[in-house]
C-alpha cells in the first residue's frame, strides 16, 4: 500500500515528460500554421506582382502582357491562375488613350500536406486575388 502511494505521489521525472508532451502538441500546429501562411503569402505576392506587371505592360503598349504574366507567376511557383483585363471606360478597343486598365489575377493556394484523395486538396485550398490599376497615357499609341 505504501509502495503504491509512493509511486502515485512521486513527481520526479514527470516535468520533462509533461514539457515534451505539451511542447509537441503546441509546436506541431504552430509549424503547420507557419508553413500554410508562408505559402499563402508567397502566392499573394506572386499574383500581385503578376497583375501589376501585366497592367503596366498593357498600359505601356510595349511587350506581350501574357508572356509577362506567365513569367512572373512562374517565378513565384504559381501553376494555374486566371487573369481578367478590363478597361474603364469600357470601349471596343482596350486599351485606348486616357483609359484605365484593370488587371485581376486569381489563383488557389493548396494547403500543405493535404492529400489529393476525395478532392481534399481542392476543398481546402485558399483563393488569392490581386487587382492592379494602371492609367494609359493620353498620348498612347498602339504599336
Amino acid at each position: 500500500m505504501r509502495r503504491t502511494r509512493a509511486l502515485t505521489t512521486d513527481d520526479s521525472g514527470s516535468a520533462a515528460l509533461e514539457f515534451l508532451t505539451v511542447g509537441v502538441l503546441m509546436l506541431v500546429p504552430l509549424v503547420y500554421l507557419v508553413l500554410a501562411l508562408g505559402q499563402i503569402q508567397a502566392q499573394a505576392l506572386g499574383v500581385e506582382a503578376g497583375a501589376r506587371f501585366a497592367a503596366r505592360t498593357i498600359a505601356g503598349g510595349a511587350g506581350n502582357p501574357d508572356a509577362v504574366l506567365a513569367s512572373v507567376t512562374r517565378q513565384y511557383g504559381i501553376e494555374a491562375f486566371d487573369a481578367d483585363v478590363a478597361c474603364v471606360p469600357a470601349t471596343a478597343s482596350c486599351p485606348e488613350p486616357g483609359a484605365t486598365v484593370h488587371v485581376t489575377v486569381t489563383t488557389r493556394v493548396p494547403l500543405p500536406l493535404m492529400p489529393s484523395m476525395l478532392g481534399l486538396d481542392r476543398m481546402t485550398s485558399v483563393p488569392v486575388q490581386a487587382t492592379a490599376v494602371q492609367k494609359v497615357s493620353r498620348y498612347w499609341e498602339a504599336q
